[in-house]
């Protein structure tokens, strides 16, 4: 401290033989002794200390060696020249580098300047550095990154800067001798201390321990002074994952194992370990294919942020390819991730579960006033990530920097249009290394495909018109009701070729294989009745004369859509007044809509038949269980209803939707996972605003209250509590208005997951549509049998299993145009009918009926995954077989439900997993 007499330790230091500094004794107690002056006691000496004085042994200042031999600077003392990161001393657990710097070792002294040549202090320093080496110099932290030469120190600094630094005066140390008489007086010593040597730096504790070794060496082998590369982690441990050695080596390098670190690699799981391989095989070259790109298209859960974090990690440390037995330089220096603003938060935290606070600079684009340079222009930070619309503000500082190396594009289906802006951002980077994660890489058609593939992989594909006429084209005309023989052949072959030119950059891992990691997971599809309110606004839409004539437009048919479901959900959602929103305009078609409905049908919720069953199902779960619930919806106005119902029943809850600052969503889901039931029983949620990303594992059952025509976002929402940390047993449930636009939307997810299936999995399936199937979209089915059940023409009544197909009747040929039928598989006609005894109406009715039962028959095939569900018919509960059906439903709270006197399911599709 300044002002006051340096005081040594209290564990003395024995200094190298020849070092004699002075240093001042502490004070001594005071104590009267015999026959000694009380004053001269109590007045600290000045002694020298000398090798021999203490019998401690000296613990040596590095604890690494530097295998390069060191040059000798003119005074004959060793000589360096580094790169360095430094920052103020500070006590804060989590801790940052506040820049870069430049550290010159000569004349036994290390001296430390900023860039621009400013000096930032010295120590004294006798040891060669090698790169992770750290010190403290002038009160602030120093870590080593690099060896430089003298040519290029002098180089890049100032020509103030580059004069020589060899008269750097150095503590000439004193001859052994008999300790100094102890002073007389105060003035004395203070006359004595004042013309007595200055040490070179202050000698504290910290001092003493400023070298550390940077590598532990229980994960990180030992250099070895061979002409040997050595990989940086054993390669020959337990559980090591050793990467892939490349074909050809360059002339003159050599090749070292990259071996991913033990920190990460005993957290991997063996389909995390492959994902990890494959996406290094990929950026560095080494798969049969002309790029450097790869996708990730996990399904959720199966932890695409942990693989992705081990790889960036591995190439940001670690090279397979160098030149001596020096650490050859990282893959990449710079690597940017992009994700939706909603996830930046979780990948920042990611980083720091997996490597800590202190391992990795992460550099986060937020709106706070940082500056990009010290993202493009440092080494303390080495990621960055980004969201999508930021990126498109700032790509052009960017490119001002070195450059990236790598860009991982997360949720990056959101890149399926050629003038996606973010996409050209990206493309500009010129980056050849480029990762695209998506657990649903085809969500409509071969169209978007081909530009996920064509970002990762430019060019592999051909130009989009090319894809279009050889792959696109076929593949949709061989799943038309109508297609021929042939078109069904060539649309086969074209797909398993697409599929198999693709296979070699794209991974696709479906979550079963969580299902011997997770508790178990079941899924119930609730077709509800719906009430005479909602049937009756139902109906009251379709007759309108607005209604009928929006049908042949294409912007009014999506407000004819959004009107219906609206309805499927609860009637009231049609006054177009929210709570969150009371001043939200009504368009023009939906306001003619509700003038054709009595007005008394829109004044309540309890003509919402979803609202009811939702009612009974949290009483009962409140009651019966100490479980929490997360209820999920597309629509701000419907999660509106649902926080209406939950305050009403006085139900603690949080709510998570795009209104919701992006800082505080994750704190609002750690908030829920850690309280009780009692403190907070539901979390509201919007599918689309927060359905990606968050880990709400704290519940344990799940509503999905609406369906979207995407089925990935219902299947990303679905996902949010069946995660790893995930105890208790999940339990999802699907609400469904019956014989409504609910129930056809959800039919047709079912068959829409099929295009991806058979890329992505090479598996069959259709997804395409036909105009008549578009027509019959909004038809109300009120009968009492569940149309979903018709469709499949299931044997099994409702009854539970699926009943086997008969297997003593022969199965019926569907013909082709292009086939000949034999004679007697004709049916018999009359020959000549006269005009006026044929019923042009009654033919028509016939012809709608034999097309729309064709329809049905090809739904049916399309929607076969039904067929692993059991099918249960609520109304069987109350016949002779009640018991029988009850033990189908192994859910208590469900059961409960169903055995309710105002019950309003009617059927009821069940599916356990795990």
């Amino acid at each position: 401290m300044i002002g006051k007499p340096f005081r040594v330790p209290l564990l003395k230091r024995v200094l190298e033989p020849g070092e004699g500094d002075v240093f001042p004794e502490p004070r001594a107690k005071k104590r009267r002794i015999s026959g000694a002056d009380e004053d001269s006691v109590n007045q600290p000496q000045l002694v020298f200390k000398t090798p021999g004085i203490s019998s401690l042994p000296r613990k040596p200042l590095l604890a690494v060696q530097n295998p390069a031999v060191a040059p000798k600077s003119l005074d004959g003392g060793l000589e360096g020249y580094y790169n360095v990161l430094w920052r103020k001393y500070t006590t804060k657990k989590h801790k940052t580098w506040d820049g870069d710097g430049v550290l010159q070792v000569t004349g036994g002294h290390a001296r430390l300047q900023d860039m621009l040549g400013r000096d930032m202090g010295r120590t004294s320093c006798d040891s060669p550095l090698l790169p992770g080496s750290q010190l403290s110099i002038g009160g602030k932290e120093v870590e080593v990154d690099s060896v430089i030469s003298k040519q290029d120190f002098l180089a890049s600094r100032p020509s103030s800067m580059a004069s020589n630094t060899s008269h750097v005066s150095e503590f000439k140390r004193p001859p052994l001798a008999k300790p100094k008489p102890r002073l007389e007086s105060t003035a004395a010593l203070s006359q004595e201390k004042n013309n007595a040597p200055k040490p070179a730096a202050p000698r504290s504790v910290a001092t003493l321990a400023m070298f550390k070794n940077p590598l532990l060496a229980s994960t990180v082998l030992p250099k070895r002074d061979t002409k040997e590369p050595t990989s940086r982690h054993d390669p020959t441990a337990a559980q090591a994952l050793v990467m892939r050695r490349p074909k050809t080596v360059p002339e003159g390098k050599q090749v070292v194992d990259v071996v991913v670190d033990p920190l990460l690699t005993q957290h991997l799981r063996e389909h995390q370990r492959e994902g990890v391989g494959f996406m290094y095989e990929c950026v560095m070259g080494m798969r049969d294919f002309d790029g450097q790109g790869a996708i990730l298209a996990d399904e959720m859960g199966l932890g695409k942020t942990l693989q992705t974090i081990a790889l960036l990690w591995t190439l940001l440390k670690q090279n397979p390819v160098c030149q001596g037995p020096h650490d050859p330089p990282p893959v990449i220096k710079k690597a940017l991730i992009v994700c939706p603003v909603t996830l930046i938060n979780n990948w920042r935290q990611e980083f720091r579960k997996w490597l800590g606070f202190d391992r990795l600079g992460v550099y986060v684009f937020d709106d706070s006033k940082k500056r990009i340079t010290d993202f493009t222009e440092r080494k303390a930070y080495p990621v960055g990530i980004i969201g999508y619309e930021k990126l498109r503000t700032v790509v052009e500082d960017l490119k001002k920097g070195p450059g990236i190396d790598i860009v991982i594009a997360d949720e990056g289906h959101r890149l399926k249009t050629a003038k996606n802006k973010s996409a050209q951002a990206i493309k500009s980077l010129n980056t050849s290394r480029r990762v695209i994660l998506s657990g649903t890489p085809i969500q409509n058609d071969l169209s978007e495909f081909f530009m996920m593939v064509d970002f990762v992989n430019p060019g592999l594909l051909g130009s989009f018109k090319t894809f279009t006429k050889e792959f696109e084209v076929p593949i949709v005309k061989s799943r038309q009701p109508s297609a021929l023989k042939k078109d069904v052949e060539k649309g086969e072959a074209r797909s398993g070729d697409l599929a198999s030119l693709t296979g070699t950059f794209i991974l696709r891992r479906t979550a079963d294989i969580l299902l011997k990691y997770l508790p178990s997971k079941t899924e119930y599809i609730l077709l509800c009745r719906p009430t005479a309110a909602q049937a009756s606004t139902y109906r009251h839409v379709l007759a309108c004369p607005a209604f009928q004539s929006a049908l042949g437009s294409s912007e009014a048919s999506l407000q004819l859509i959004t009107v219906l479901k609206k309805v499927c959900n609860s009637p009231s959602l049609l006054n177009g007044k929210s709570p969150s929103d009371p001043s939200a305009a009504v368009s023009p078609l939906t306001a003619a809509l509700l003038a054709s409905v009595p007005p008394h049908l829109l004044r309540t919720n309890a003509g919402s038949t979803k609202l009811r069953v939702l009612d009974q199902f949290m009483h009962n779960l409140r009651t019966c269980t100490s479980e929490k619930v997360v209820l999920v919806s597309n629509y701000t106005a419907t999660l509106d209803l649902l926080q209406t119902l939950l305050a009403s029943l006085s139900y603690p809850y949080l709510r998570l939707d795009g209104s919701t600052p992006s800082a505080k969503r994750q704190e609002l889901v750690d908030a829920f996972n850690r309280s009780p039931a009692s403190e907070c029983f539901a979390f509201l949620l919007s599918a689309k605003s927060g359905g990606v990303g968050l880990n709400l594992i704290g519940a344990s059952r799940l509503v999905l209250f609406d369906v979207d025509w995407n089925p990935a976002t219902d299947l990303q929402a679905m996902a949010r509590i069946h995660r790893d940390g995930q105890k208790r047993p999940c339990i999802i449930y699907r609400f469904v208005m019956a014989g409504g636009l609910d129930e056809k939307i959800w039919q047709r997810q079912t068959t829409k997951l099929s295009l991806a299936s058979n890329i992505m999995d090479q598996k069959g399936g259709t997804s395409n549509f036909t105009k008549e199937e578009l027509q019959d979209l909004f038809r109300l089915d009120e009968g009492l049998s569940c149309q979903t059940h018709d469709l499949l023409g299931c044997g099994c009544e409702g009854r539970g299993l699926p009943a086997p197909f008969p297997v003593d009747e022969e199965p019926i040929e569907i013909l082709n145009s292009d086939d000949e039928a034999p004679d007697d598989a004709l049916p018999t006609l009359p020959r000549l009918i006269q005009a006026n005894h044929l019923d042009m109406e009654e033919q028509e009715r016939k012809i709608r009926e034999d097309a729309r039962s064709s329809r049905q028959q090809r739904d049916g095939a399309k929607m076969v995954s039904l067929m692993a569900y059991s099918h249960i018919d609520t109304s069987k509960f109350s016949t002779e077989e009640d018991d029988d059906m009850k033990a189908l439903v192994h859910d208590q709270v469900l059961l409960n439900v169903l055995q309710d006197e105002g019950n309003r399911v009617s059927f009821v599709f069940a599916k356990t997993s795990g």
